[in-house]
């Protein structure tokens, strides 16, 4: 979906070609837009990258987590710009000395969350010492059904790894690390309601990027009553990675779940949903917000989340184009936003697109 979304945003000025395994997925991209070339792959099949891409001058990778990191290396080993927008759980700064040496320039981590949250927290960074960084996140149906009261905007089964994957945070100037779906807390937000907070492993690059910060936290936001039901399942050993045998087969408790709840939580091709966020930063006495709410797209049937994490990566992918950025190495995108330049571009770039980020600045004690 989010794919999707990228390769027709890019087709309005490039020409663009999408890889996929799946042909239905190809076929559904072409309906939208004839002039997107589609090549049906096997993208695990890293040795074919650099015949597949030699043609290309950039690459975006939008693919599930558990391929991501390989993928991302085999692109920067083909010698060529990439902007990826794939949740997986390596140090991608691992691939630095990689692409300096391909002379390639890679954008990790764009989308929404990991993605403008960077931006902003790198943005700041430059303008203030920052004391404290909280990350409010979720992509939610707009009408919930139980027992979920979820459908899943991307990937499922990098939906599940946020439920499980420990999370890192900063408290007071340490990385400490919690279980998933930890600290819940209730929050209130304009036009949606009640929501649960709770911590998932959100901060990933910023965890060294930005290890000076002494505090900082990202948590997801479901509606309430979704936790307890993942925490049933948990407990009850769902997750599980060790093989159950089942009348001689041996199946993984996790590929069982993560199979059914594909269905489950599937999004129909014309659900609606809403991204919902708020970045909260603070230092030298005052407090800067950042808030979305950015929904469904009925004129262009594009998800909200397709919007919010695929319009960032392709404002990303101008940045590279159009040399407003081309430092060779990879860059997640607090590193970018250094540049003011490249921050006003990308905030720019997602407003012309309707996605609209709301700042408002307190200042602490006015006397």
């Amino acid at each position: 979906m989010v794919g999707r979304a990228i390769a027709l945003d890019l087709a309005k000025d490039y020409s663009v070609t999408s890889f996929d395994l799946n042909a239905v997925n190809l076929d559904e991209l072409k309906s939208r837009n004839k002039s997107i070339q589609t090549v049906a792959a096997d993208l695990s099949q890293f040795a074919e990258y650099e015949n597949w891409f030699s043609p290309f001058d950039i690459i975006v990778t939008a693919v599930p987590g558990f391929i991501g990191y390989k993928t991302l290396e085999a692109v920067i080993n083909a010698g060529k710009n990439v902007v990826d927008i794939s949740f997986f759980p390596e140090d991608v700064l691992q691939l630095d000395k990689l692409a300096k040496e391909k002379g390639v320039t890679a954008i990790t981590d764009c989308g929404v969350a990991p993605g403008v949250s960077n931006f902003i927290i790198g943005r700041y960074n430059q303008e203030m010492k920052i004391d404290s960084f909280e990350c409010y996140v979720g992509g939610l149906p707009q009408n919930p059904k139980p027992p979920f009261y979820y459908k899943a905007p991307f990937s499922p089964v990098d939906v599940i790894q946020e439920y499980i994957r420990p999370s890192r945070l900063m408290e007071n100037g340490t990385i400490v690390t919690k279980p998933a779906l930890s600290e819940r807390e209730l929050m209130r937000f304009d036009e949606v309601g009640e929501l649960e907070a709770f911590n998932t492993d959100g901060l990933r690059s910023l965890i060294y990027t930005m290890g000076h910060i002494p505090d900082m936290k990202e948590k997801t936001l479901r509606y309430p009553g979704h936790v307890d039901l993942i925490i049933a399942l948990q407990e009850a050993g769902f997750f599980d990675t060790t093989a159950l045998r089942i009348k001689e087969v041996d199946i993984s408790p996790l590929d069982f779940t993560s199979k059914l709840l594909v269905n489950e939580w599937k999004l129909g091709p014309e659900e609606e949903e809403f991204t919902v966020m708020k970045v909260i930063v603070k230092g030298e006495g005052k407090t800067v917000e950042y808030n979305l709410l950015d929904r469904y797209d009925k004129e262009t049937k594009t998800s909200s989340m397709a919007r919010t994490t695929g319009y960032t990566c392709t404002a990303a992918v101008n940045l590279i184009t159009k040399g407003l950025f081309n430092e060779k190495g990879v860059f997640p995108p607090e590193l970018v936003a250094k540049d003011k330049k490249c921050f006003d571009f990308v905030m720019d770039y997602l407003e012309q697109r309707k996605v609209n980020w709301k700042m408002s600045q307190q200042e602490a004690n006015n006397h």
